[in-house]
């Protein structure tokens, strides 16, 4: 890789951290009511009491000391050191007019159209962000439900029903006796979060070598370049019939196409000397926003954004869980073995 194209690819990736982890001029300079605003628009779970301590184990996490400084911005929050891992999913909740008019469905159910486990090494110096294909066959877990029940225990379920029978609790569950990962953190974003961040982005382009014709997500496009809008965007995003074979597989790829091409976008602008835009953008995704507790604040967010920060570009790696045709149903997966508990224990 040149050094023009890694310092090229490295500004786009610290731009996106400034992103994902509100990184807020406002914030720093302590934007009385917009800073108010945009951390009562982030909601939470509280997924630790939740499933309380019947999960895999912590990896051991220190927060450094640091120095007295002159900046009370530079020591306020020592960044934790250790592993984590935290659980991504783009949900396709139809609450509210927005997500219900992006999208099909009905407006009393959600399920997690989109997961990704991201994966944070101890020194910062490598990420791992893997796909989870939502077709994939898994145990669902029995799991509390907030009337102070819990679900049955389900076998062969589809791994994005967890998500639509339990929520984010169950949704952390499954994956916790999927992978055997402890999920550190929980982090979901709606149809109209997505839109509104790639319309505050001003569109995203993308390229695709043949013709996409898929009616379930209205999306139509010939061969070549595109400039996609927000809603756009979330169609490429969901597609899966009409390209590939038709999988979850194939729509994962184009996922992290978009993603890519979300990148780029966020590194041609220049987010953080543009406080409008930048709080535009944020304003659009903390709307959307659910969290476990431990990252409901967006000074949390903000920590977790100057974490993913100081990951260099050649260490972002992008892989999907290894699985294979089901047995019982060649149009769903399971894990293909042992590859993907060789990937979780890597993880770990």
């Amino acid at each position: 890789m040149t050094g023009d194209k890694r310092r090229g690819r490295s500004r786009r990736l610290k731009a996106a951290a400034a992103v994902v982890g509100c990184i807020l001029v406002l914030a720093a300079a302590g934007a009385g009511w917009a800073y108010w605003h945009l951390n009562q628009n982030i909601r939470s779970v509280d997924i630790d009491s939740a499933l309380g301590d019947d999960r895999p184990a912590r990896a051991p996490v220190t927060v450094p000391t640091t120095a007295p400084s002159a900046s009370p911005s530079a020591s306020a929050s020592p960044q934790p050191t250790g592993v984590l891992n935290i659980l991504v999913l783009g949900s396709d909740s139809r609450s509210g007019s927005e997500n219900a008019a992006l999208g099909g469905g009905d407006s009393t159910g959600a399920r997690s159209d989109t997961a990704m486990v991201v994966h944070l090494d101890a020194d910062r110096t490598k990420a791992t962000v893997v796909s989870i294909p939502r077709d994939t066959l898994v145990t669902r877990p029995s799991c509390p439900t907030p009337s102070g029940g819990t679900t049955p225990t389900t076998y062969h379920a589809m791994f994005n029903s967890a998500y639509a029978i339990g929520g984010p609790v169950c949704a952390v569950k499954t994956v916790e006796q999927l992978t055997g990962v402890r999920m550190d953190h929980y982090i979901e974003i709606d149809f109209a979060g997505f839109a509104g961040l790639v319309d505050a982005l001003g569109g995203v382009t993308v390229t695709t070598t043949q013709d996409i014709d898929d009616d379930s997500s209205h999306l139509h496009l010939d061969a070549g370049t595109h400039r996609l809008d927000g809603t756009q965007a979330l169609a490429f995003a969901r597609t899966r019939h009409g390209i590939g074979d038709g999988s979850d597989l194939g729509r994962i790829k184009l996922q992290q196409q978009l993603v890519e091409a979300l990148l780029k976008e966020a590194g041609k602008t220049d987010l953080l000397t543009d406080p409008a835009g930048l709080y535009k953008m944020v304003d659009a995704v903390t709307g959307s926003l659910t969290t476990d507790t431990g990252l409901d604040s967006l000074g949390e967010l903000r920590g977790l954004g100057q974490s993913l920060g100081a990951v260099p570009a050649t260490g972002l790696t992008t892989v999907t869980m290894p699985v294979v045709a089901a047995p019982s149903d060649p149009n769903r997966v399971v894990p293909l073995e042992p590859a993907a508990s060789d990937l979780w224990e890597s993880l770990r």
